[in-house]
């Protein structure tokens, strides 16, 4: 159904079939609900701070015992999700670096990482400068950008130059 289409069967309906419907979504879809809860009460500090800790969990397991996983996937759905439901582009940003920045933790006491970490974090630090080009926040993490590009050269990573290239813009 396009969305024409769509507004014109919506139209054609009265208050109380609406409101039906949209309770019937509600029930049955969790992204509608999801959204809505979100609407209601758009808690971003805590959905920022509950995504941190599942991120940092992802290379910094609570049990010593389990191997870190370091998915670029955990973070990735938790952006996607925080641009879907509208929070605000600073938190947004602000936990896109935050991604890469337990990442380079992670990696400063290894040795033996392998080289498609580096290229998913360079992939997760271009998304994220431009995020914040388009959203025009530069001038809150223009500091974060270029630390992060010279951590990345000071931990040897081998597409460093990479960073320094895209953070070259900011100096």
């Amino acid at each position: 159904m396009s969305k024409r289409a769509l507004k014109k069967y919506l139209k054609e309906l009265d208050k109380e079939d609406l409101e039906e419907q949209i309770i019937d979504l509600y029930e049955r879809l969790d992204e509608v609900k999801v959204f809505y809860n979100f609407v209601f009460n758009p808690n971003e500090r805590k959905l920022i701070e509950n995504a941190k800790v599942k991120i940092s969990k992802e290379y910094f397991p609570e049990n010593r015992r389990k191997r870190p996983k370091a998915r670029r996937s955990v973070a990735q759905k938790f952006i996607k999700h925080f641009k879907k439901l509208g929070v605000d582009p600073i938190k947004t940003a602000d936990l896109m670096l935050y991604n890469i920045e337990i990442a380079q933790t992670f990696s400063e006491d290894r040795s033996n990482i392998k080289e498609a970490f580096y290229k998913s974090m360079y992939k997760s630090y271009e998304e994220a400068v431009k995020y914040i080009l388009q959203n025009g926040i530069i001038n809150e993490f223009e500091d974060r950008i270029v630390k992060i590009a010279l951590h990345s050269e000071s931990q040897d990573w081998p597409n460093s130059y990479l960073f320094l290239k895209l953070s070259s813009q900011f100096d």
